[in-house]
């Protein structure tokens, strides 16, 4: 693997605590995500990760041309960015359908896909594009084992897809497969859950197929499964990386046989040292996500030995015995835990050149719920 620099030769310019990406390992990463897919055309990449403008011209200057979201905020950014095949991989209830139907007439060149796990939503959805003249296109969410959305492949499934296919305003477009559950941490048992979880896609494919029921597509995937699902030769199927765009020390802890470097990190400062091996640093969990445990929350690379003791709201206090190292104003970088949510506690990032110099600043474009729509 490529061995970067992560030192800021000008860190007096940057606010603390201010989120910072390297040029050169978010390159790295966007280049291992085609190398692992063998073509950008397999690719669709979630851009909940980053929600940033600037990352989405990169990945379609690669070629990489279809994207996943989970919010509008997040589509209306993709299409702002002239990306024309959009899948907003999230539930639509309530306001959100009429959002849809506002966002397909707002980016009418836009093929917007969406995804459904049961009749109540699809038939309200049907209702609104059919009152709109327009259509839609509706993946089947396939519940993989995680629980969290979807519905087991069965006779429900089958005939929710007939519905979808059967509904006006509504064209059925294939199945969503997300496995957010597989965290294996040995590469070979990821592979055989991973590979169990394609099988309930595949079998369902199958039978939709033997029914007469058009299958355009499978989305299939997250940040641990998207290598092992890059690998399987078929050609309806899209695989679809997360958190492989700024990678984090969660998921280089749990998946050391991944290939991509932590390019997002947040700069912060000591502003107390309050005993002698202690430090405290300006990074509260207002600028950092605070899902993982506390000992897992952030890691320093400049330090060989610390602990997480505490994290209130803006404060941040480490426990190290090479505390004595560092005066209040000292910088220092930490790897989240958790980038995605991270990205969007921030409003900017700072984006370090090879020669260790911000030479701009991107604008953590979708981080609101909404931006026009």
């Amino acid at each position: 693997m490529t061995a970067f620099d992560f030192s800021i030769a000008d860190a007096d310019s940057i606010l603390s605590p201010g989120l910072v990406i390297f040029q050169q390992a978010l390159e790295y990463n966007l280049d291992e995500m085609i190398r692992e897919s063998g073509d950008p055309d397999r690719l669709r990449p979630h851009c909940k990760t980053h929600k940033m403008a600037a990352v989405i011209r990169m990945q379609l200057a690669r070629g990489i041309t279809k994207h996943k979201c989970a919010t509008f905020a997040e589509a209306e950014m993709l299409a702002q960015c002239g990306i024309t095949d959009i899948l907003l991989a999230y539930h639509l209830v309530g306001p959100n359908i009429r959002r849809a139907v506002e966002f397909c007439t707002a980016f009418d060149s836009v093929e917007l896909l969406v995804i459904a796990d049961h009749e109540h939503p699809v038939r309200l959805l049907s209702a609104a594009f059919e009152k709109a003249g327009r259509t839609v296109g509706v993946l089947l969410d396939l519940d993989s084992g995680q629980h969290r959305t979807g519905i087991p492949p069965g006779d429900d499934a089958l005939a929710l897809y007939r519905l979808i296919d059967g509904s006006r305003g509504l064209t059925a477009q294939g199945i969503h497969l997300y496995d957010g559950q597989n965290h294996q941490r040995a590469l070979a048992d990821r592979h055989q859950a991973a590979y169990a979880c394609w099988g309930l896609a595949d079998g369902f494919r199958t039978r939709l197929e033997t029914e007469s029921l058009p299958v355009r597509r499978i989305v299939a995937g997250g940040t641990g499964t998207f290598p092992i699902y890059a690998g399987i030769d078929d050609p309806v199927l899209e695989c679809s990386p997360g958190t492989n765009t700024f990678f984090d020390a969660g998921y280089a802890e749990l998946f050391p046989d991944l290939r991509y470097v932590p390019a997002l990190r947040i700069l912060t400062r000591v502003i107390s040292r309050p005993s002698a091996d202690t430090l405290t640093l300006d990074l509260g969990y207002k600028a950092c996500a605070s899902d993982p445990e506390l000992g897992k929350r952030l890691e320093f690379p400049a330090l060989e030995h610390a602990d997480v003791i505490l994290q209130n709201e803006e404060h941040l206090v480490l426990k190290t015995p090479e505390a004595a190292r560092f005066q209040p104003g000292d910088a220092l970088l930490a790897i989240p835990g958790h980038a995605c949510p991270t990205s969007a506690l921030h409003k900017e990032v700072q984006v370090i050149d090879p020669q260790g110099r911000v030479y701009d600043t991107w604008t953590v474009s979708a981080r609101d719920r909404r931006l026009s729509i």
